[in-house]
């Protein structure tokens, strides 16, 4: 199931998406550059970071994974700018999703540079959920769920499997809604749109009128909305935060992933639409089976893949966007919970 895709602002970006290619870096606006970063073994392929030069010195959004391969090519991506690591002075995190922060760390590290996210975004890293569940909450998430037992042996999170995850660092500095990111011409403000994490930031760039989105909106997949500990009903702060960014619909979406687009407001209508169709999908699942865990629901919904090609990790994401749903279902009285050992829903009376 997918939305309605955005038209390209960016043919060179098209292009190599269509032929699954990196796109080359590309001065975007004067002083903005973006420089695609690879996200190994992942079918996403790369995350878009961003660059923009200041008097201070550069500005990095989203510097991508840890690993070798996507910090060599950021630093390739400086290079082509005419600049270095040493020559950044902040980092901007629209989310600590790994594709995203992961290399936060090593180039405050190289650099000197601060590191910036919302304080709702900092409680959702991986060390402060190591400091306040408990060890078996995630084994327990999931066989509430419905997950069999050896599907959820398989992919249960083990501190060991986590620890890369557990070293991504703690910020220096909070942007909250409406904060001003202290660089270059004080042009860059955040703005708070939570559903896809807690603390998800986008940056409205006044001056060169282009907005930053992260994954809150991408011009062809919807991100996943998953339920998590640390909010109980994503699906309405998504929905929420899309209202919110509707309103640029002047700017140029720069988001991270995919490519460059126009026109927003069609774009987060296709969205909203999108989780409308998949509540209905549920609704008639359930109507099916009468009464269901979220997993036997997630093995009956449509997925853009296929259900027998969503594998491994992406299971557990599949699974936790059906409870975000169902939670948000529940909330408005679609669907009722049968609580228990396994949480069990049905359609609302």
């Amino acid at each position: 199931m997918s939305s309605t895709p955005a038209p390209p602002s960016a043919p060179a970006q098209w292009e190599a998406w269509k032929r699954k290619e990196t796109p080359p870096v590309e001065q975007v606006r004067d002083g903005l550059w973006s420089v695609p970063v690879p996200i190994p073994h992942n079918p996403l392929r790369y995350t878009i970071s961003y660059i923009s030069e200041g008097a201070a010195g550069l500005l990095v959004v989203d510097p991508g994974w840890f690993a070798p391969e996507t910090y060599d090519a950021l630093t390739a991506g400086l290079g082509v700018i005419g600049a270095s690591v040493s020559d950044v002075a902040g980092v901007v995190v629209t989310h600590v999703h790994a594709d995203h922060h992961g290399l936060s760390g090593r180039i405050r590290e190289e650099s000197g540079a601060w590191v910036a996210m919302h304080p709702a975004e900092v409680e959702t890293l991986p060390v402060r959920f190591s400091e306040t569940l408990s060890s078996t909450a995630d084994r327990d998430w999931l066989t509430r769920s419905g997950m069999p037992a050896d599907t959820a042996e398989a992919l249960q999170f083990s501190r060991a499997s986590m620890k890369p995850f557990l070293d991504m660092v703690v910020p220096d500095v909070l942007l909250s809604d409406g904060d001003v990111v202290p660089h270059g011409e004080k042009t860059l403000r955040a703005i708070w749109t939570p559903g896809h994490t807690p603390g998800h930031l986008c940056l409205y760039d006044s001056a060169r009128d282009v907005l930053l989105t992260g994954d809150h909106v991408l011009p062809r997949i919807s991100p996943n909305i998953g339920l998590t500990f640390a909010e109980d009903d994503p699906l309405s702060s998504f929905i929420a935060s899309l209202e919110r960014v509707a309103e640029f619909e002047s700017a140029e979406i720069l988001p991270a992933h995919e490519y460059r687009f126009r026109g927003i407001s069609a774009r987060t209508v296709a969205l909203i639409e999108h989780h409308k169709e998949r509540c209905d999908e549920i609704t008639a699942v359930l109507r099916e089976l009468g009464e269901a865990s979220a997993w036997d629901v997630t093995e009956r919904l449509t997925w853009s893949r296929g259900w027998e090609n969503v594998k491994g990790v992406m299971r557990r994401g599949a699974l936790a966007e059906t409870c975000a749903h169902l939670q948000f279902m529940w909330k408005r009285g679609d669907v009722e919970m049968v609580d228990g050992e396994v949480r069990r829903w049905r359609n609302g009376i």
